[in-house]
């Protein structure tokens, strides 16, 4: 008999042996629980936990999740009247609050370090028929990397990312029944370091207790982790990541922030990707991401440059970067506006874009220029010779970030684009301004062609009608403090 893996057509030969592998694995660890989970649109793992003898099963047939789920926004309220007649008539595949399938990979499989006998999956949704969920941001990704893949090449991406970690004073404002609301408070906290004396050692010292968690939690998980770094601001902390392939590079990335936050509150702290905390003197977290693209077939980084073009100056990019990699790093400044709302997805997101921040203000590239939105790294010569992007904050959709870059820098490639001079004023009058709000970002998306064709125009209805849903919310809230401390502070 046909299971409905066979019928997705994503079961072979190695997916047989990886399933046998992780079911013998779950029988000799004697695991009790197997927790099935997915990537939702906002960077969430949501998910049904399942007894450990019906893991086996579940890999072969899936397992059932209410189409809703991807219908959400931050608040988690449903962005589409799915039990109107037609309400749903955009989103083909959807109606009612329907059944998707999730369908997990046996190779994810994880035992997770912070609680006891139980184990983890990642999923991806199938509809009934056996088809995959075409809006499902890691599909998304995916599709951007098979774009990638047919030009001959493949991305390598680093993470470098900001966040907070605040010990819980009191779950009174959470948890109690008196005060529940949607959305509701999140906990009392306080920091674990005061902040404004960046790589301080005492300070380190001071937050160590945590960052201890945080680094047991990302090696026992098998996260290529090489740094934890107490960061200016107070309470910040950063996490630096070696660079793998694009997909394992945003795969790490959900497991890390979800995994960090659940090992932190077993602990008794709070951590938060939200950009920038609800609180008076703060700074803003961003996530920088490193990329750069490779030979498909021999690994080669092409955008790698021997030595300086002819006649080139240093402010000139291809005194750094191969031609290939200019025009990847003028596609990523064409659409730079366009991408905005991939990379800072959040109303809360867009207060980091400010002047002398150590973050972007305008769609600019520098020479290592920390200021600039596209910091070139490396000189001729240096296989690690790299674009950094800097207009990412910490509660981005990583799949949705990677496949922006994907889209917006092969176009620059395939139109042979070039860039202008570096920045040496990245603050400066007249350079052409990033957006400001998230619906002013939503807008630019929807302006550039490019980037909806390459999304597809379902897609980009979908994304826009969801961020525009929590941009009307926020604009309506009148404490805008609150909205944020509600919408994102407990939850991202």
């Amino acid at each position: 008999m046909t299971s409905f893996a066979e019928q997705c057509r994503i079961h072979d030969a190695a997916r047989e042996e990886a399933l046998a592998r992780t079911v013998r694995i779950i029988k000799a660890a004697n695991l009790e629980l197997v927790r099935f989970v997915w990537c939702d649109l906002h960077g969430v793992l949501r998910g049904k936990t399942l007894v450990a003898p019906a893991a086996e099963k579940a890999m072969r047939e899936g397992v059932g999740l209410v189409s809703t789920l991807m219908l959400k926004d931050t608040s988690d309220r449903t962005a589409w009247k799915v039990f109107e007649p037609g309400g749903t008539a955009s989103l083909p595949g959807f109606g009612f609050a329907n059944n998707f399938l999730l369908m997990a990979d046996p190779e994810s499989f994880r035992q997770l370090p912070w609680t006891t006998a139980t184990g983890w999956l990642r999923g991806q949704p199938h509809y009934p028929d056996g088809k995959p969920v075409e809006l499902d941001t890691r599909y998304v990704l995916q599709r951007a990397l098979e774009r990638l893949h047919a030009a001959g090449y493949a991305m390598k991406c680093g993470l470098e990312v900001e966040f907070h970690i605040y010990r819980i004073e009191d779950t009174t404002p959470q948890l109690d029944p008196e005060l529940a609301a949607w959305n509701g408070l999140p906990p009392k906290v306080r920091m674990i370091h005061p902040g404004y004396n960046l790589l301080a050692e005492a300070w380190f010292d001071m937050s160590e207790e945590p960052l201890r968690i945080v680094q047991r939690t990302a090696q026992a998980l098998g996260l290529p982790l090489l740094s934890l770094e107490v960061e200016f601001g107070p309470s910040q902390v950063e996490a630096v990541f070696e660079a793998t392939d694009a997909l394992t590079a945003a795969d790490n990335m959900v497991l890390f922030r979800n995994a960090v936050k659940m090992a932190l509150l077993r602990a008794g702290y709070h951590a938060t990707f939200m950009c920038r905390p609800p609180f008076p003197t703060i700074m803003s977290s961003g996530w920088h991401l490193h990329q750069s693209l490779v030979d498909a077939k021999t690994g080669r980084n092409v955008f790698r440059r021997d030595s300086p073009a002819e006649g080139s100056t240093p402010l000139q990019a291809s005194s750094t970067l191969s031609r290939i990699g200019e025009s990847y790093l003028a596609g990523l400044l064409a659409h730079a506006q366009g991408m905005t709302v991939f990379c800072t997805p959040t109303a809360n997101g867009f207060g980091r874009f400010r002047p002398n921040a150590l973050a972007p203000q305008s769609v600019l590239w520098g020479r290592d220029n920390r200021g600039a939105m596209l910091r070139v790294v490396g000189e001729c010569g240096d296989e690690a010779t790299r674009i950094e992007n800097r207009i990412g904050e910490p509660a981005a959709n990583p799949y949705l970030y990677f496949a922006s870059q994907i889209h917006a820098g092969l176009d620059g490639i395939e139109r042979g684009l070039t860039a202008p001079p570096a920045t040496e004023s990245p603050y400066g009058a007249g350079a052409e301004p990033l957006p400001t709000r998230l619906g002013d970002a939503i807008a630019a998306l929807q302006r550039d062609e490019v980037l909806c064709k390459a999304f597809g125009p379902a897609f980009i209805d979908y994304f826009s009608r969801i961020k525009q849903a929590e941009q009307d919310r926020f604009d309506a809230a009148e404490d805008k403090d609150d909205f944020q401390r509600r919408e994102y502070f407990g939850r991202f």
